[in-house]
Parts: C-alpha cells; structure tokens; sequence
C-alpha cells in the first residue's frame, strides 16, 4: 500500500491510522503485542516516520496503541473497543461521578440476572478471581481482575462486557475518584461475594438485587462526602 506524499490531504493522518489498524487486525495482534517500528511502517507506506509517528500519536490518544520508552510500540488496551476516551474530557465533578455511578445502576444490575442465568463456568472461575479486587487499595495494581467487567463476562454477550468496560475507560477518572471516596473495602469485598453466590447459585433475581443495593451504596456513600473539582 503506496501514499503520494505530494498534495498531502489533511485526511491522510486518519487513512494512516486506519492502515495501521488493518495490519494489526490482518497480524490477529491483541493487546500487549508488538506492532512494526514506526521505520518499517514508514518503509512500508513510502512515507516519512514523522508523518507515521503522528499518526501512531493519534491512536496512543485513543488508548488503541501504546508507546514504551526504550521498548516500541505495542497494541493498546482499547484496540477493539468501540467506546473510546475523550483525551480532551472536562473536569471531573461531583455530578460527573455520580453519573457514571447512575449509567452503572442502570446497565449492571440486569447484568447481573443475565449472568446468573449464563453461568458459564469459564466466566465464571473468572468472577471468582475478580473477587478479592475489592480488597486491592486504590491505586494497587493494574493488572487486577475488575469486578463489575467479569460479571458482565459472565452474562454470556461479550458486546454487553466491551460496553461495560469501555464505560469504565471512558469514565475512568470518575471510576478512580469512586475508588478513593468510597473505600471500605471490606464491605465492598462481602457484597462482591454475595453477587457471585448468587450468580452461581443460579439465583437472577438476588443477583439483580444485590448489585443494586451495592451500587446504591457507594452513590450514598459519594453523595456523603465533599468534594472538590479536579481537573
């Protein structure tokens, strides 16, 4: 695949990235993996490695590529969403969390029936592990099992978990402010656990209930506290 580099478009930023796109899909490369040097591309399209490193730019922004110092440049974690992060969001503001904590009430609980119907036992040896997340301090580590992303696994509808977890990434600043603001871990660890008992128990309607009553807490326990504007 050729680009002239005479009479460059303003367009040719987002073909490069739809190029590079394609030969990440085309390779069955997944997140964590390595793509060409922005060199090889440049070779490969005949163009220059600034006009490939700005559009590799313009994929890092949507978390579709990551650059490692020293390292190259890998698949991101969002490669295959369809939900991405503004890079340019507002603010985040009381309002702003307890509107995630809103879409959440209102997507998660039927979630939670729709898993405990599935029950698939994969999804669900993953929502075991993705219990003690909960006692992970905020700010522990990344690489943890998320809790409310393996219950909508375990729904059974992998475009219910991409929608989920781009929810998540999207608001992933809110979700981070929730983390530090409400922070009794222990209680958050029981009611985990009493989802998941009540997802493998084959039990929709206190799965459903459950997840309610626990996200319904921390929007209490977020519209308790004072909070300031962060940027």
């Amino acid at each position: 695949m050729t680009y002239s580099t005479v009479g460059v478009t303003p367009s040719l930023s987002d073909r490069l990235t739809e190029a590079i796109l394609g030969i990440i899909r085309d390779a069955e490369l997944g997140p964590g993996d390595a793509i060409p040097s922005s060199r090889e591309l440049a070779k490969r399209f005949e163009l220059t490695t600034p006009t490939i490193r700005e559009a590799l730019r313009k994929l890092e922004a949507t978390g579709a590529v990551e650059f490692r110092h020293g390292s190259g440049t890998y698949v991101g974690p969002t490669i295959n969403n369809v939900v991405l992060a503004n890079p340019h969001r507002p603010p985040i503001t009381k309002e702003s969390v307890l509107q995630l904590i809103g879409a959440r009430l209102l997507i998660e609980p039927a979630v939670a029936r729709e898993a405990a119907t599935s029950r698939a036992a994969e999804n669900l040896e993953r929502l075991e592990a993705a219990v003690t997340n909960a006692l992970t301090p905020p700010g522990g580590p990344a690489f943890a099992l998320n809790f409310h992303v393996e219950l909508a696994a375990a729904s059974g509808n992998p475009l219910v978990e991409e929608l989920l977890a781009s929810l998540l990434k999207v608001r992933v600043r809110e979700q981070q402010q929730i983390r530090q603001l409400y922070d009794n871990r222990t209680r958050d660890h029981e009611e985990h656990r009493a989802i998941v008992d009540a997802v493998r128990a084959g039990d929709a309607e206190a799965a459903e209930r459950l997840t309610r009553e626990h996200l319904d807490h921390i929007r209490q326990a977020i519209e308790a506290v004072d909070f300031l504007e962060l940027p």
